[in-house]
């Protein structure tokens, strides 16, 4: 329960951030949000904290918490609010109503270097799923995982014409929790051009990643080639202790 309550404040006050509702750029203080959301300063406090370790807000000694001013300029459509990491619910889609279309499920044996990624052994299968990613029947990503079948051995077209994560977590108490990511860009494919409408000259975002379990089990490699205009992935760094 209060872990849902938390995490009530924490998506409204970013709601509340991004309509660009709080005069000034700054946040009330603790305890008058505390008073506003009728929850504990406890509460309050890890919401705001999490706000604060993804770089949206800040907080200047004897003056109050305010907003990054870079956050609503340099907008992501990446937002991760949930209990897992899946892709169908990071999206800021403006409105837009996501969907996806399945290109490829099939089983096929691990490659080595799939072996290496998924801690897997020789004569283990993964499923090969590939699919793009719309908002509005309008294409922007083509995505290809990698899932050991051992990890997930129920998994179905049906069920990754969905979200997979949530499928995982919802069904099997499964949460997917952590990834490590690369970011780069690269001239487009002739599929890229075709499912993405991109043209020849244009170029194709690459997100290369693989995503682990709450345990710490690696669960899918993930390879996500995106259209240039959506290549846009903000990240906040901070060498404070506290």
């Amino acid at each position: 329960m209060a872990d849902l309550i938390y995490r009530k404040v924490l998506h409204d006050l970013k709601d509340r951030i991004q309509n660009d509702q709080f005069k000034n750029q700054r946040l009330p203080d603790e305890r008058s949000l505390s008073e506003h959301y009728g929850v504990s300063r406890s509460s309050i406090k890890r919401a705001l904290s999490v706000l604060a370790n993804q770089g949206i807000i800040f907080k200047k000694r004897g003056s109050g918490t305010f907003i990054n001013p870079l956050y609503r300029k340099n907008d992501s459509i990446f937002h991760y609010e949930g209990s897992n990491l899946g892709i169908t619910d990071s999206f800021k889609s403006d409105n837009q109503t996501p969907s996806i279309k399945l290109l490829n499920f099939s089983v096929v044996p691990a490659t080595e270097e799939l072996q290496q990624e998924l801690f897997l052994e020789p004569g283990d299968f993964v499923y090969d799923i590939k699919r793009l990613r719309l908002f509005d029947d309008q294409p922007f990503m083509i995505e290809q995982g990698y899932i050991p079948i051992k990890i997930a051995p129920e998994l179905s077209a049906k069920i990754v014409s969905e979200s997979i994560f949530n499928y995982l977590e919802e069904q099997q108490g499964k949460v997917v929790t952590k990834s490590f990511m690369s970011i780069q860009a690269a001239p487009s494919t002739d599929e890229d051009q075709k499912l993405l409408n991109l043209k020849p000259i244009e170029p194709v975002g690459l997100m290369e990643g693989i995503f682990f379990l709450d345990d710490g089990t690696p669960f899918e490699v993930s390879n996500m080639r995106l259209h240039y205009k959506y290549l846009q992935y903000n990240t906040f760094v901070s060498l404070d202790e506290e």
